[in-house]
């Protein structure tokens, strides 16, 4: 969790990194290192890698599947911060696990959906100022099918129970009644991972905790050490709850017009005076403030202008919660700071977007246009007009459906 002290090293180590010094204290790093954690196990494997006066190597993985929206900068700043701790980040592309993911998406579309997130990835941390020096990209396939892996796979499959199996995964794969084996692997692959990412810990959200907690007892079962694990809380999105890229109110995509962000921001759920559950403040916490940061801004700006009042600039997110909850913050005041800062934050991104056609290329095979089927115009079958007849058969009654009946002299 954030503290006092906590932000101080952050802006001490933040002031080394500009200032050109890559030579942080230890305690500048782990300031970093676990800035807005909801939880942290094993932290003492970390500080034993900067001890040693290595870079500690950490892990987060991401299945290659839904498109990339703002709801990734929560882990993208993390990750920023790891980066500028002096930590050796992996981001594992796992094209495996999102073709476990109950089959959504076919293997060529889950390969052109890594390069997407690759170069995504990269865009995001680019815009935040951090060198990407110590960032490496590994693609799951690239090892996972791999005979020792797969071995492991067996092995640990005989040691670890269905039960287990199914608690470790069950609040990040999706339970149901009969469902397909490739959940009961999920769990198992991921912990594996982490022995053959050959990392000092895995980074998630704190949902994972479950599928961490079992990882912390399976790998010694196999005779491979206990890994440390870090973890973001979980963030609301837009309407309150997880942002989701099925919901196109409730996420930005990242690639979304300036007014298309002010919109979206517009329409979403912000009580007055309430800060618990609030997906805006909670966007200010985690992703903006921590962004100004790293970008050596001033902070978080207000403009109040309209009501010819001085800009407020808040650099601590308890006085941007006291604030909201006294009213001296209000929805109308906040969201269109917020729209301003994130339409900062993805300027960047969309311009190095644009300027690669290779990118814009990938992105169209990644997540191709939905073709939209024309249902046929069923016909209806009339019969016939004539009592003790057989009913017309379907081309017939088209027939005469489209055929005028001629004039009789009578008419």
């Amino acid at each position: 969790m954030t503290t006092d002290s906590t932000l101080a090293a952050t802006a001490d180590a933040k002031l080394a990194i500009s200032g050109g010094d890559n030579k942080l204290t230890k305690e500048q790093q782990l300031a970093l290192i676990n800035v807005n954690l909801a939880e942290v196990l094993n932290p003492e494997i970390i500080e034993k890698a900067i001890d040693e006066g290595r870079a500690p190597r950490i892990y987060w993985g991401t299945a290659t599947t839904g498109r990339p929206h703002c709801g990734y900068l929560v882990p993208a700043i993390k990750i920023a911060q790891l980066l500028a701790a002096g930590c050796h980040v992996i981001v594992l592309l796992a094209d495996i696990h999102a073709v476990l993911d109950n089959l959504k998406s076919t293997v060529e579309l889950v390969g052109f959906r890594a390069k997407y997130y690759e170069r995504t990835i990269t865009a995001l941390l680019k815009a935040v100022g951090v060198p990407t020096d110590k960032l490496e990209f590994v693609l799951g396939s690239s090892y996972q099918k791999s005979p020792d892996y797969i071995m492991d796979v067996y092995k640990l499959a005989t040691l670890v129970s269905e039960h287990d199996a199914k608690k470790a995964g069950a609040e990040v794969v999706k339970q149901s009644d009969n469902a397909p084996l490739s959940g009961l692997l999920y769990p198992i692959l991921q912990v594996l991972d982490e022995e053959y990412l050959k990392v000092d810990a895995q980074f998630g959200g704190v949902d994972q905790r479950k599928l961490f907690a079992a990882a912390k007892e399976w790998l010694p079962r196999l005779g491979y050490k206990e890994r440390a694990h870090i973890m973001n809380p979980m963030v609301p999105g837009l309407q309150g709850s997880k942002m989701s890229s099925s919901d196109p109110d409730s996420k930005i995509d990242l690639l979304d017009a300036p007014d298309v962000v002010v919109k979206k921001i517009r329409k979403a759920e912000a009580a007055p005076k309430v800060t618990e559950g609030n997906g805006l403040i909670s966007f200010i916490e985690y992703v903006l403030l921590p962004a100004a940061q790293l970008l050596g801004k001033e902070g978080f700006r207000v403009d109040r202008s309209r009501d010819n009042l001085e800009d407020l600039v808040y650099t601590d997110i308890a006085k941007i919660k006291a604030d909201y909850e006294n009213d001296v913050l209000t929805p109308q005041l906040v969201k269109p700071a917020i729209s301003a800062a994130i339409n900062d934050l993805l300027a960047p991104i969309q311009t190095a977007y644009q300027a690669c056609p290779e990118w814009q290329e990938i992105a169209t095979k990644a997540y191709p246009p939905e073709v939209k089927v024309k249902k046929e115009k069923k016909v209806k079958n009339k019969g016939t007009r004539y009592p003790g007849a057989a009913p017309a058969k379907p081309q017939e009654a088209a027939k005469e459906e489209a055929t005028p009946e001629p004039a009789t002299e009578n008419a």
